[in-house]
């Protein structure tokens, strides 16, 4: 059954580990399906093409090593490498590609319940010299929720990966229009973003704001809003309609912001780069308030 967290004023709805998404890109431990706000939906989903919605993102999604799969490059063909929070994924390419489909040995997974948290452990088997315990806890408070990290190397090799949330995002279930705004604590420098889709121009930058001119038909991207530098973890929508708002706060300082959307959702992506050594355990956090305009 999927698991619900829930006080006065917000309500956020997960899948536990072997429910619902069985894909081979997101994590598997603790899949936020939905977040509602004085119970006014906040997220939505990846797709409306009425393609199975079990195979792709919704709500608070979030992904380990979106790029770069950890141990990848060293296997042969017909092996097996980590996937964090999913399992062992079986190599049948020459190069890792997130959207592929590949064949999953799950990771063993845990989980218990406190009042108003969620903890979730995904522990690996070892591959190669690679093996790690991830440890995901989900606590509400008021209108925030915080989801902390720890993720431990208990393999022999380092661990370098990154991980982000996809945050798929839609204020009372409203399209992307005039109404939205969404906010960066920084100034962006086209001349260093690594990638700038924008086929229709509804995307309007200015300084750190980010609005829209209409409903998007295609589908909008942008990589590293921040350019080369090493910025806050943060961003903040809203819709001006609604009156309503989300922001995001990570622990850590980021040196990648990713900007994906459509004609029904927007997603801010902050990316935590992360290095541990064998023994060794790393931590972080992601805070997401929820909030109305008076």
């Amino acid at each position: 059954m999927p698991c619900t967290i829930k006080n006065n004023t917000l309500e956020v709805h997960l899948d536990l580990p072997k429910e619902g998404y069985s894909y081979s890109r997101f994590d598997w431990s603790g899949k936020i399906t939905e977040v509602k706000y004085r119970d006014i939906p906040m997220t939505t989903i990846e797709r409306t093409d009425n393609i199975d919605p079990d195979l792709f993102g919704k709500g608070l999604y979030n992904e380990f090593g979106i790029e770069t799969a950890l141990g990848f490059d060293e296997i042969e063909t017909g092996d097996w490498f980590h996937k964090i929070g999913v399992g062992a994924l079986k190599k049948h390419n020459t190069s890792y590609l997130f959207s592929d489909s590949y064949e999953i040995r799950p990771a063993r997974f845990e989980f218990e319940t406190k009042a108003n948290t969620l903890i979730i452990r995904c522990v690996s088997e070892t591959l190669n010299g690679y093996a790690y315990l991830l440890q995901k806890e989900f606590t509400i408070k008021e209108s925030s929720l915080l989801i902390s990290y720890q993720l431990q190397n208990t393999g022999e090799k380092s661990i370098h990966t990154d991980e982000y949330a996809h945050n798929f995002l839609a204020i009372n279930q409203a399209k992307i229009s005039k109404d939205y705004v969404l906010k960066f604590p920084f100034h962006f420098k086209e001349k260093g973003f690594e990638m700038f889709v924008n086929p229709e121009q509804q995307l309007t930058l200015n300084f750190g704001d980010i609005g829209f001119n209409g409903n998007p038909k295609e589908q909008f991207f942008i990589s590293h809003l921040n350019g080369i530098e090493t910025v806050p973890a943060s961003w903040e929508l809203q819709n001006l309609n609604h009156k309503l708002g989300i922001r995001e706060h990570g622990s850590f300082s980021t040196n990648k912001v990713n900007l994906w959307g459509w004609e029904h959702v927007v997603s801010p992506e902050l990316f935590h780069q992360i290095s541990i050594e064998p023994g060794k355990t790393s931590e972080w956090s992601r805070t997401y308030e929820f909030f109305e305009e008076k």
